[in-house]
């Protein structure tokens, strides 16, 4: 990891085996970060910052705006996250099925709902998203890391929790992930998944596991305690 200064912002630079270069703005504070591929050139971040600069301030502003906002009422206008990026909420009244429609490009979540629903309502589609899209991703994120562990997790499943991020039964090889990893950047969800499964091979954190975690994933510490600044549970 490296770090880039634009405008007087700081921007945290994450190389990683991907195809292209991603943005972030990330909780508590509007940090931002940039993951991109292992061999692109300084230069061409830095460019890709500026090109952003405009976007970056926007949403650091709007972040600052409602981190200490009110309860989430999910309307129109609302900032929602999703893999550690920005949204706003744009409800859309539909006879048809309720569901939920993610626009990328516009930094949208497209949310379909009765026009005479409620905020509960409404939230609870919009979680059973979150739950699906989570579900869609771990199977693929865990099966990467069972070549890498030599491990094999038997089950898992997604489910809000109140004080833990994550947990594992080494007994049954279940783990459990919190659904609200499907808000965050893929790094704290990949730490969580990796630190469930690294009680599969050590029960408890010792010496043992801590090295595991080390070797497995170095720059865990970091995450770890991002992670601890942070409510298990949002609005």
């Amino acid at each position: 990891m490296s770090n880039i200064n634009i405008d007087g912002i700081e921007i945290e630079v994450i190389r990683k085996k991907i195809k292209n270069m991603h943005l972030y703005v990330l909780p508590p504070d509007g940090r931002v970060r940039i993951t991109a591929p292992l061999r692109v050139k300084e230069s061409v971040i830095r460019n890709f910052a500026v090109s952003k600069l405009n976007w970056i301030k926007k949403h650091r502003a709007k972040y600052r705006e409602y981190k200490a906002g009110p309860l989430k009422r999910f309307v129109s206008g609302e900032i929602h996250y999703y893999q550690g990026r920005e949204y706003f909420l744009n409800v859309i009244y539909t006879n048809n099925r309720q569901r939920v429609e993610l626009c990328e490009e516009k930094g949208e979540i497209n949310l379909y709902v009765r026009e005479n629903s409620n905020a509960e309502q409404r939230k609870k589609i919009l979680t059973e998203w979150y739950r699906n899209k989570l579900k869609e991703r771990l199977p693929d994120l865990i099966a990467r890391w069972e070549k890498v562990m030599g491990v094999n997790v038997r089950s898992f499943g997604v489910k809000l929790m109140k004080t833990r991020w994550g947990t594992c039964n080494p007994a049954t090889g279940r783990i459990w992930i919190n659904l609200e990893l499907a808000k965050m950047a893929p790094e704290y969800l990949e730490y969580i998944v990796v630190h469930e499964m690294t009680h599969l091979i050590e029960r408890y954190h010792n010496k043992r596991f801590y090295a595991f975690m080390d070797m497995f994933l170095p720059g865990w510490r970091k995450l770890r305690k991002e992670l601890k600044a942070l409510p298990v549970i949002s609005q």
